[in-house]
């Protein structure tokens, strides 16, 4: 399992989720195997997202860097918006283990569509008047849903590229999810997380987390992780409305990432719903076991520090030993700053 973090200090961290071997305990422990740290940006990363051995970062210098993690090398990169790029998701098919696309969201209200196998750009839609603050894929692959500073919703096609629903909401939302089985979606707005029907957009319920919330990240048997400036993670029941787990003070600082680890890979053992990775903004990435939050004092399963702000985290299984390749849209480092973009 891999986990990648972005930070204020343009540094990209790479880790690698690990066993530690000839331990006695009944529980197997955890460490944080640093693979890589790159000063790949030129301001702020923004976002970041990962699948098998892909990866890729956005930064406020409107830049989007590409990474081969089964070598830890930054392979390229596309400079198709022209303003931060404010989140980015790939879209892996159930059949494989390596993505098939890469969509990006952007400050100029942009969507980017690319071809993961080779990298290349495919298409430009307009989602937003003003930026888009995140997008979500839908498990079929067919349609994303973004959120913008406009206060609106928009609905992409991703099969023929063009917006087709938008409508405004009556606040600003930061953040919008699919739920692994894609007939719901989760909007948070400051505060409060909405759960609403994917067919309709229906209103399901509303839950109330207290504070802002920064991140969130939907897992197995309809829970929804999320954490904020009350530093704690919250795991939502969202049929009842109601928190399943909570583990507070998990961080010292805000949370301003969650990944759901529920991939199976050969270091870390069997596939685990109930293991989730947080990161917050004075720099420390941990592992939870949300089911000790029972316990007074709950202990992290794994951590690291980076001493730096951190801003995004993202994870994934390294099973794909196939590598990423780079189409006529990515520049390769390794190549003249002048070649051809598509």
């Amino acid at each position: 399992m891999s986990l990648v973090a972005g930070s204020y200090e343009r540094f990209i961290w790479g880790f690698k989720l690990k066993t530690l071997k000839n331990h006695h305990s009944q529980q197997k422990p955890l460490t944080l195997t640093p693979l890589f740290t790159f000063p790949s940006h030129t301001a702020p990363v923004k976002s970041v997202a990962v699948s098998g051995s892909a990866a890729a970062s956005g930064g406020a210098d409107d830049t989007i860097k590409l990474y081969d993690l089964s070598t830890s090398a930054e392979i390229g990169s596309f400079t198709d918006h022209s303003a931060s790029v404010t989140a980015l998701s790939f879209f892996t098919p159930p059949s494989l283990s390596f993505p098939r696309n890469l969509i990006s969201a952007s400050d100029d209200g942009h969507v980017c569509i690319y071809d993961a196998d080779p990298f290349i750009h495919l298409k430009t839609i307009k989602a937003h008047k003003k930026g888009v603050n995140d997008l979500s894929i839908h498990p079929s692959g067919k349609l994303a849903l973004t959120v913008g500073r406009d206060s609106c919703l928009a609905m992409l096609n991703l099969v023929r590229g063009r917006r087709s629903f938008y409508c405004r909401l009556d606040k600003e939302a930061s953040i919008v999810e699919f739920g692994l089985g894609g007939d719901k979606f989760f909007m948070v707005m400051d505060e409060k997380v909405s759960v609403h029907e994917a067919e309709d957009a229906r209103l399901v319920l509303e839950m109330g987390c207290g504070k802002r919330v920064l991140c969130a990240a939907p897992g197995t048997n309809g829970l929804l992780f999320t954490g904020g400036e009350d530093r704690a993670i919250k795991a939502w029941d969202t049929t009842s409305g109601k928190v399943a787990y909570s583990i507070e003070d998990a961080h010292s600082a805000r949370v301003k990432g969650i990944v759901v680890l529920t991939g199976s890979n050969a270091d870390c053992g069997d596939a685990d719903p109930y293991m989730v990775a947080s990161a917050s903004s004075d720099g420390v990435i941990r592992v939870w076991d949300v089911r000790m939050a029972n316990k007074e004092n709950p202990t992290p399963l794994a951590e690291a520090c980076t001493k730096s702000r951190l801003t995004c985290l993202a994870g994934s299984s390294l099973k794909s030993v196939r590598q990423p390749k780079l189409g006529a849209g990515a520049i390769d480092k390794e190549q003249d700053a002048g070649a051809e973009e598509s």
